[in-house]
């Protein structure tokens, strides 16, 4: 069970440390100490995670078990690489045998048993590069884009919602059936195209937020469960589902 990390005492740092005021800029300095006395920072040096950002991904699969049975997976954003790193321990990758693939036009550190690609997401070659990468049919896409903020939330919010969308499409096109799409959003509302999207081809979306979310940020995550399968277009030109299952009612938007 993922709880939330106690006090610094399990990583022999006390909490509550100061900055020197030096020459830092006062709003880097609070950063710097938000950063050094946040718990679940020194809980990932402690476990080995290369961001506190693990948590996310651990708290959110606590009540969801999206990464039970997680065969092979596909890492959107996935600088530093803690989200990576739980990746290959689920779906016991390894450098012979790949099975999870990640993305980022920022550069990552090597990590065993996954493929990394450093190279826009939104690179028109990313999606076959990706597919080619995880050797097979991934059950499980996790994004954790967002778009470099411009201190103007509405625009952070449109341009992260691009990148949600995009990989929402991505996810549709190489999921296998019964699989879970994953992404950051931000709050302000999720457009509707691509809720509609995701209610017609997975069995149940959904909104969350996981407490290692820190409370003051408006990240939260968009959750799509049970993909439904994908359509083929017959040699007569009507459209019919690959699977029984994607002619079931799409699930409404739960909070």
């Amino acid at each position: 069970m993922t709880k939330p990390p106690a006090g610094g005492s399990r990583t022999g740092r006390k909490l509550g440390q100061k900055v020197k005021k030096g020459k830092l800029k006062a709003s880097s300095r609070r950063w710097i100490e938000r950063h050094i006395n946040d718990p679940y920072v020194q809980r990932a040096r402690l476990e080995g995670y290369r961001a506190r950002a693990a948590f996310k991904l651990l708290e959110i699969d606590e009540k969801h078990k999206i990464l039970d049975g997680a065969r092979r997976i596909i890492d959107l954003g996935a600088a530093p690489g803690s989200w990576s790193q739980i990746a290959a321990k689920v779906t016991n990758s390894t450098d012979a045998d790949p099975r999870v693939a990640a993305i980022d036009f920022l550069e990552m550190d090597p990590l065993p048993g996954v493929r990394i690609l450093q190279m826009d997401f939104l690179d028109s070659q990313a999606p076959e590069k990706l597919k080619e990468a995880v050797g097979g049919t991934p059950n499980l896409v996790i994004s954790d884009m967002a778009a470099p903020t411009t201190g103007h939330r509405q625009t952070d919010h449109i341009r992260t919602m691009h990148l949600c969308e995009v990989a929402a499409h991505f996810a549709i096109e190489v999921l296998a059936e019964g699989g879970h799409f994953l992404a950051k959003t931000f709050q302000g509302g999720t457009e509707r195209d691509l809720l509609n999207l995701l209610k017609q081809n997975f069995k149940q979306v959904i909104h969350v937020k996981p407490g290692a979310s820190r409370a003051e940020s408006v990240e939260m995550f968009l959750l799509a469960k049970g993909f439904k399968g994908r359509k083929a277009v017959s040699a007569d030109g009507v459209t019919e589902e690959t699977t029984d299952e994607a002619t079931g009612e799409a699930a409404g938007l739960e909070a």
